[in-house]
Formats: C-alpha cells, structure tokens, sequence
C-alpha cells in the first residue's frame, strides 16, 4: 500500500511538472508574440500574424511606378476631385461586397484621402485572405503635395 501512495505521489508530481512545463511554453509564446505585435505596430495580418504594414509616399509611389495594383476606397466625389492615374476606385462602405473584384496573387498598396480609411481597407482585405496588401500614410493628400501625377 504505501508503494501505491508513493506511487502516486509521483504521478502526480511528473502531471504538476508537464502542467508547468505548457504553462511556461504558453507564456513564452504569448511574450515572443506581443513583443513582435508592438514591434510591428500592431495590426496582425489573416495569413501571417505579422503586422501590414503602412507605407510613406514615396514608397507607394515607386511600387506604383513598378505596376503594383491601387486600390483607392474614397468616395465616387473625392475621386473626380482628383486621383492618381491608372488606379481603382471601390469605396471603402463597399468594399467587402466587392473583394473579388480584386487579385489576390499580386500586392495591393491601398489609399484615401489621408490614410485613415486607407488602413481599414487593408484591414478588409487581410481579414478576407488577402496577404500582401499595404496602406499609404497620408495618403492623395500627401501623394499630391508631393507632386506625384493625380488627374
């Protein structure tokens, strides 16, 4: 009997130790991944974990130099306003209902007006699957002040 108690004893000393040893791991994981949220600036992708992130200007503007798809979400009116050649309007309030009007094999660098809604379509879009999909701080206003073509 008191081999079964020790027994025993020990079964349960190894289950306490396993139950420390997932706790541990499970912290570990939590720490090494909020570190790299925070570093990132804290917008997790669909398919990665890792952040999407905003882009100046002036990166916008050489990844469209190099043919990369834009998708601008203003409005139909801030789009006759001006708008940058050779680039798509979906509105932002109609975006979800029109994803797949989108390619989904290629970058999407997203714009507005000065970058707020900008981030929320990226934000759409990634929760819809897509994985490489930017967004432009500052967006036509900037693009524009910087002398980038607009039309």
């Amino acid at each position: 009997m008191a081999k079964t108690r020790r027994a025993s004893k020990q079964t349960a000393k190894k289950s306490n130790q396993n139950i420390m040893w997932i706790a541990l791991a499970a912290i570990v994981v939590l720490l090494v991944g909020g570190f790299a949220l925070i570093r990132s600036g804290g917008q997790p992708t669909a398919t990665t974990g890792a952040v999407a992130p905003n882009i100046s200007v002036d990166e916008a503007y050489k990844l469209y130099q190099n043919g990369t798809f834009v998708l601008d979400v203003r409005t139909p009116e801030e789009w006759n306003d001006f708008h940058a050649p050779n680039t798509t309007l979906i509105p932002l309030d109609e975006l979800e209902s029109r994803v797949n009007e989108l390619p989904k094999d290629q970058e999407i660098v997203v714009i507005c007006r000065s970058g707020n809604r900008s981030a929320v379509g990226r934000d759409i879009l990634l929760n819809a699957g897509f994985s490489q999909v930017t967004s432009v701080d500052g967006g036509l206003t900037a693009w524009r002040a910087a002398g980038f073509p607009v039309e």
